[in-house]
């Protein structure tokens, strides 16, 4: 794809990885605020076109594009000159690719994050960057226990609330090394430069623009296969629990960190559903099946390096820093974009494409 670029007349936020999942959804939340918006992407990613299109339909000519791998440094620095603000969503996304390919994986995951934040440095921009729940590993402290569909914390507190930022990081698989890395590269830049820079590691997020395969958006990737009469693939016994966070409270929660940035800089918050947004994979997929009203042909493998077998995170801490809050229930949420893929008719990619939680 060819450089594409409009000049903006005020210093735009900057989204790099802006026409992903979450980038474009975000980008939509701030041009309908009349924010100037600069989208960095190098589309490598099918379906994120789309989203592109999409916004271009909605928003015309009030933000501009810029065509940018991140492991150029000399591309990045000269893309984000302008920017007051970056919001750093671009990412290598998938465990399974990170095993297979864990060069490319450091590069673009922690030498891209690198660029990110030295353009930023010269530009004096904060940065809130992506991170994942990844960088706890699997976790093998927390004691688990099998309840009739799911796997269940053994300690109280854990179970009512969740997993706190406290839990020791813990980086497994090339994937969570590179995030990890690049997460702490993020909080360090607060610490020896005094850069703005704060860290949100997500759990699943879900909802519309979402292209899910099942190495990466795997709620999507459930209802895509089940609307198309698709076998799906599960890794272990799908009593996995994972706490799943509709995107719109993701970007509410992205936006209120920036406006709080100098007051929280050099932070990391955990950032998902929470626990009344658990859900184990057994229970989705049959509420699922029941909303689409199909059988869903089910396939089981062994379980997969690093795979945790309960995540739900700990929000207190950025609900008492910022007032945010999951405002969309899981079963609406994932109405929400079955709905959405209905109306747009999306095909699931490849069947050889496979799931990590």
């Amino acid at each position: 794809m060819s450089q594409r670029h409009r000049t903006l007349r005020k210093a735009p936020v900057a989204i790099v990885g802006g026409s992903g999942f979450i980038g474009s959804n975000l980008a939509d939340s701030l041009l309908s605020d009349g924010k100037p918006v600069l989208v960095i992407d190098n589309f490598s990613r099918p379906g994120v076109e789309q989203n592109l299109e999409w916004l271009q339909r909605k928003h015309g000519s009030h933000f501009s594009v810029e065509t940018v791998d991140i492991r150029d440094q000399s591309r990045v620095a000269s893309a984000l000159a302008p920017a007051k603000a970056i919001f750093h969503l671009a990412a290598q996304t998938a465990v399974t690719t990170s095993l297979l390919d864990p060069a490319k994986d450091l590069e673009i995951n922690l030498k891209g994050t690198f660029n990110v934040l030295e353009a930023a440095r010269q530009a004096g921009a904060p940065v809130v960057f992506a991170s994942t729940n990844k960088v706890y590993g699997s976790l093998p402290q927390i004691a688990v226990r099998e309840a009739n569909d799911r796997y269940e914390p053994a300690d109280d507190a854990i179970r009512a609330n969740g997993v706190d930022e406290t839990v020791g990081l813990d980086f497994c698989t090339p994937y969570g090394c590179s995030k990890g890395a690049a997460d702490q590269y993020v909080l360090d830049y607060a610490k020896s430069y005094g850069l703005p820079t704060a860290v949100l590691r997500m759990s699943c997020i879900y909802g519309p623009r979402q292209f899910g395969t099942e190495d990466q958006g795997w709620v999507a990737h459930f209802l895509l296969s089940a609307l198309s009469g698709r076998p799906i693939t599960i890794y272990g016994d799908g009593k996995q629990v994972r706490d799943i966070l509709h995107v719109s409270d993701a970007v509410a929660a992205y936006r209120a960190v920036l406006a709080r940035i100098e007051d929280f800089k050099g932070q990391a918050f955990n950032l998902g559903g929470g626990p009344r947004n658990a859900v184990s994979l057994r229970t989705l997929l049959s509420e699922i099946a029941a909303m689409t009203g199909r059988e869903i042909v089910l396939r089981h493998e062994l379980a997969r390096t690093g795979d945790q077998p309960f995540f739900v995170a700990d929000t207190r801490k950025i609900e008492a820093a910022l007032g945010w809050r999951a405002h969309v229930p899981w079963r609406e949420g994932v109405r929400d974009l079955a709905s959405w893929l209905l109306r747009h008719r999306l095909q699931p990619l490849p069947e050889a494409e496979r799931y990590v939680a």
